[in-house]
């Protein structure tokens, strides 16, 4: 659209002849545009590639899931939900909470964050400060079947107090999943009886670190299955 920056098209007044015209390949390109904004204006929330989010605050250590991560993810905790009522703890993970939302409007989820702008979920969110990991709700204690948990930083420390909030929310026999670095997986088998899967999780923002997703139960042929040791 560069072509038409700058111009009057269509200006009232003034002789025809002097009326600015659109070359052919200009014309095309402001047809294409305004069949892309009719489209988007005809597509439900579901039909959105992505989910809105607020800005990433990276002095939060906040960096969202690109939507392959966050699709497939969000897919793999509706799966395990399948069949039987479930409540869903995501720690730290608020895209993973905004796309669970969208595929299914009507799932249980409840989201621990630290930022206060996510108040916007309602009672969907709970504010959450891992170094005060067991400071939340009673009525949240043992209250979740699946518990996904992205901590906020790649320290043993922080990895050991979201371990404690885990421990806090989760149900017998509760399905967990953890992303973080790869720098964490002796750590996340240590605490948690974590392995890592062979999918990987990716940022929106292009992290140096490497980043793995660990459960504790075997996903079989989704996210890839475990790795295997070597």
């Amino acid at each position: 659209m560069e072509e038409l920056a700058g111009r009057n098209v269509g200006v009232d007044g003034g002789d025809d002849d002097d009326a600015p015209t659109l070359s052919s390949q200009a014309l095309a390109a402001l047809q294409e545009f305004l069949l892309e904004q009719n489209q988007n204006q005809n597509e439900s929330p579901a039909d959105q590639s992505e989910v809105a989010l607020v800005t990433e605050d990276w002095r939060l250590s906040q960096f969202w899931y690109d939507r392959e991560t966050a699709e497939a993810v969000a897919n793999e905790v509706l799966a395990l939900c399948s069949g039987t009522p479930s409540r869903v703890a995501c720690i730290a993970c608020p895209t993973l909470c905004a796309y669970l939302k969208r595929i299914d409007p009507c799932v249980s989820v409840q989201l621990l964050e630290y930022d206060k702008r996510f108040e916007q979920y309602g009672s969907d969110f709970t504010f959450y400060d891992y170094n005060k990991p067991e400071e939340l709700p009673t009525e949240m204690k043992h209250a979740y079947q699946v518990i996904v948990a992205d901590p906020p930083y790649l320290s043993g420390e922080c990895l050991e107090k979201v371990a404690q909030t885990i421990s806090f929310l989760s149900q017998s026999n509760a399905y967990l999943l953890l992303l973080t670095g790869e720098v964490q997986k002796d750590r996340a088998a240590e605490l948690l009886g974590l392995h890592p899967c062979i999918f990987r999780p990716k940022h929106s923002s292009k992290l140096g670190n490497e980043f793995r997703l660990f459960t504790n139960y075997d996903p079989g042929t989704r996210l890839g299955g475990w790795e295997q040791e070597k």
